[in-house]
């Protein structure tokens, strides 16, 4: 089984608990739709989106770095920065009182498993259309 099923199911989880938060929050303060002005609620929603906005990509990415084969390790590398990324932005954002350096943290791991995935993808398509 693929490594990136690990960190899939994981995120997904994640995931999950994001969505019932922001839930849990929308029923607390009888909001159905958007922000209402709350701050609470713009945050939750913001962590929410911006895990669904990175997260796919950042798997499949994974996906294709690890099929190119790479190493498990390198492989592992990316999804625990993706993972603790996308919790460290959580933590950071979902407080009215922002804690300004776990989003930036969450933000900086998230954008380099990212970057490095790319590089990697580019290195081996370089190398498999030069041979």
């Amino acid at each position: 089984m693929p490594i990136v099923s690990l960190y899939a199911g994981l995120l997904t989880l994640l995931f999950v608990g994001l969505s019932l938060r922001t839930l849990r929050l929308r029923r607390r303060l009888r909001i159905a739709i958007g922000d209402a002005g709350n701050e609470a609620m713009l945050r939750a929603m913001r962590v929410h989106s911006n895990f669904a906005e990175y997260v796919p990509l950042s798997l499949l990415l994974i996906y294709l770095v690890e099929q190119s084969g790479a190493r498990p390790l390198f492989v592992h590398a990316l999804g625990l920065s993706v993972l603790l990324g996308r919790v460290s932005h959580a933590i950071g954002v979902s407080s009215v009182n922002e804690r300004y350096a776990y989003r930036v943290f969450g933000m900086t791991l998230t954008l380099a498993a990212l970057i490095v995935a790319s590089v990697r993808l580019l290195q081996f398509y370089a190398g498999r259309a030069g041979a």
